[in-house]
C-alpha cells in the first residue's frame, strides 16, 4: 500500500516550531531547525546504493526556504523530482550538472567584478574598490581571469602567488585574501563546490613560507627627535598654508587626512580643543586633541585669512589641501627623505625616551587602539587633561633647536 501524500496543510507548515522533519509524503519533508528556521527537502534512495551497514542510502536535496517556497511550490518541485527518478535519472547529478553549466558562464573576472559590486557600499574607503580591482587585474587575471570559476584550483592559485610571494609579500598576502573571498562568494552562489583553494590555514601554509619569514618590515621615514627643533625652526620660517598645516600636524602628532580635512566646526579656540569626528578617524572613533599654545597661535593666524570651513584651505573655493601638499613642503625644504606620517614616530620616540609620561598617553595622542581588552575596559576616558600637559611639553621641545650631541633633558609629568 503506497503512503499517502499531501499530509501537511498550509496552517501546519506555518505554525510548526518544534525541531524535526515533517513528512508531506512521497519524499517531501518540511525541515525545522533548532533555531526555528524552516526549509523544504526531498529525500530519496537509489536502488543498489547502500550504507556501510547494508541499508539503503538516502540522499537529500534542498528545495528552498519556507519563506521563499510555498507548500504548493514545494510539491511541484517534488513532483518533478519523482518524474526524473521514474525515468531512471539521478536528481542530484542533474542539479550538479545544471550548476556546472551556470558556472561555466562565469569566469573569475566576472565573479571578482560581482563581488566588488556587492561589497563596495560596505567598505569604509572608496579607494578599496580601486585597490581590489587593480590588484586582481594585475596579478590574478593574467593567470585565471578567463577561467571558469568552478575550475579554479590550488595549482591556479599558486601560479598567481608564487611569482610575488617572496618579492612582494605584503601585496601577495592581500591578493591571496582577495582570491579567497571571491572564491567563497562563488561557492555561496552555487557556482563552484569543494574546499576553497586560496585558504591559508591547513592548505597554502603547507606550500608557501610564512609571511613573517619573507616580509620586510617597512617604516615611514622619520626624523630623529633630537633634530626636531632645528627642523621646526626652518618650517616656521616658511610661508604658506601648507607649511602651517604641516607644523600644526607635527605639533598634534596627526595623520595627513586629519590635518587637511580639519574643519572650523571641529575647533574650540576658547577650550583649546580640536574634536575630530569619528567618520574622519582611522579607528572610526571620535578623537579629542588638546591644543598647545603654538597650535592655537597657528589657528588664530589661519582664522584671520579664513574663507570656507576648511582650517587649511586649498586653491579652489570650498576645498582643503591635497594629499601631496604637505609632502611638497618637505620637498621644498630639501627633506624629501621624510614622510608626514613619520613625524608621528618622532613624537612617539620622544615620549618614550625623553619623558616620564606613561605609554598610554602617547598611544591616546596617536589615536591608537588600546591593545589589551582589560586595559580598554578600565580606561574608557581619553585622558585629555594629562595629554594636554604632554602636548605642551612636546611643543616646547619642538621650539628649541639643539646642536648635534646635545643631551635632551628628561621631561617630567606635572
Amino acid at each position: 500500500m503506497s503512503r499517502p501524500i499531501k499530509r501537511l496543510s498550509a496552517v501546519k507548515v506555518r505554525q510548526e516550531k518544534a525541531q524535526g522533519y515533517y513528512a508531506d509524503g512521497g519524499g517531501l519533508y518540511l525541515q525545522v531547525s533548532k533555531t526555528g528556521t524552516k526549509s523544504w527537502i526531498f529525500r530519496y534512495s537509489r536502488s543498489g546504493v547502500l550504507t556501510t551497514n547494508g541499508k539503503r542510502k538516502h540522499t537529500d536535496i534542498g528545495l528552498g526556504s519556507y519563506l521563499s517556497v510555498s507548500l504548493e511550490a514545494a510539491r511541484e518541485k517534488a513532483d518533478g523530482i519523482r518524474r526524473a527518478i521514474a525515468n531512471g535519472e539521478d536528481p542530484l547529478a542533474m542539479r550538479q550538472s545544471e550548476r556546472a553549466k551556470i558556472a561555466s558562464k562565469m569566469t573569475f573576472t566576472d565573479c571578482a567584478a560581482a563581488y566588488i559590486e556587492a561589497h563596495k557600499h560596505g567598505w569604509k574607503n572608496d579607494k578599496h574598490v580601486g585597490q581590489w580591482t587593480n590588484t586582481l587585474t594585475t596579478y590574478a587575471n593574467p593567470f585565471i581571469g578567463k577561467k571558469d570559476i568552478s575550475l579554479v584550483d590550488t595549482h591556479d592559485v599558486m601560479r598567481v602567488l608564487e611569482p610575488i610571494w617572496t618579492t612582494k609579500n605584503e601585496t601577495a598576502s592581500r591578493v591571496r585574501g582577495r582570491l579567497e573571498k571571491v572564491l567563497a562568494w562563488a561557492t555561496t552562489r552555487g557556482l563552484r563546490s569543494g574546499e576553497n583553494p586560496a585558504r591559508w590555514k591547513g592548505h597554502l601554509d603547507t606550500l608557501l613560507a610564512k609571511p613573517s619569514a619573507v616580509q620586510k618590515e617597512e617604516h615611514h621615514a622619520a626624523l630623529p627627535y633630537s633634530e626636531i627643533g632645528g627642523f621646526m625652526e626652518s618650517l616656521r620660517a616658511m610661508d604658506g598654508v601648507a607649511s602651517r598645516a604641516l607644523e600644526f600636524g607635527i605639533l598634534n602628532a596627526s595623520r595627513t587626512s586629519e590635518i587637511i580635512g580639519a574643519q572650523w566646526t571641529e575647533i574650540d579656540l576658547d577650550a583649546k580643543l580640536w574634536t575630530i569626528p569619528a567618520e574622519r578617524m582611522k579607528m572610526k572613533k571620535e578623537h579629542r586633541v588638546p591644543l598647545s599654545k603654538r597650535a592655537v597661535t597657528i589657528l588664530k593666524e589661519m582664522e584671520l585669512a579664513r574663507h570656507g570651513n576648511f582650517v587649511f584651505p586649498g586653491m579652489r573655493d570650498g576645498s582643503g589641501l591635497s594629499n601631496m601638499s604637505l609632502l611638497a613642503v618637505l620637498k621644498r625644504m630639501g627633506r624629501a627623505d621624510l614622510t608626514v606620517h613619520g613625524f608621528r614616530s618622532t613624537f612617539r620616540d620622544w615620549a618614550a625616551e625623553c619623558t616620564n609620561f606613561p605609554r598610554e598617553l602617547a598611544e591616546k595622542a596617536l589615536a591608537h587602539a588600546v591593545r589589551s581588552e582589560v586595559e580598554a575596559a578600565y580606561q574608557r576616558g581619553d585622558l585629555l587633561t594629562k595629554r594636554g600637559r604632554m602636548m605642551d611639553a612636546w611643543a616646547t621641545y619642538c621650539s628649541r633647536k639643539r646642536e648635534a650631541g646635545t643631551i635632551a633633558p628628561l621631561q617630567r609629568q606635572a
